[in-house]
């Protein structure tokens, strides 16, 4: 089992925090390592949700949120749909709302498998659409 460590980047050049996830193959689809981020990521927001504000930092906004300075504001308290926000973030993939570069390589193809090589950096590059454009 190896750890593979995501980061959130913007064009504009942030960098979020980087985080670990244990993953035990060593060949996945870029559909099923999104899956596998967005569920953590959730689970970790259901966990905390009756202790803290319902903020949500993740790599698609939900459904019903309002953008706020460190992610998503729930307009009211709940947990997330872990398959719901999966599917948001796949279609956000599909319609290029991000980027997926798995070490310095990008992945297109939500089918497509690639290598996870032990301490592979997997960088969600967030895009943001032009004004006016």
């Amino acid at each position: 089992m190896g750890t593979v460590t995501f980061v959130d980047e913007t064009t504009s050049g942030d960098r979020g925090a980087a985080f670990g996830l244990d993953i035990a193959e060593e060949r996945l689809t870029a559909r099923e390592l999104i899956r596998r981020r967005v569920f953590q990521e959730v689970a970790e927001f259901n966990a905390r949700a009756q202790s803290q504000p319902q903020v949500f930092q993740g790599l698609v906004q939900p459904h019903d949120t309002e953008r706020v300075l460190n992610g998503y504001a729930l307009r009211t308290p709940r947990h997330i749909d872990p398959q719901a926000q999966t599917e948001r973030a796949l279609a956000a993939f599909a319609g290029n709302g991000f980027l997926v570069l798995v070490g310095d390589r990008q992945v297109t193809d939500p089918d497509e498998e690639m290598e996870l090589p032990l301490g592979v950096e997997v960088t969600f590059l967030k895009l943001v659409p032009l004004v006016g454009g």
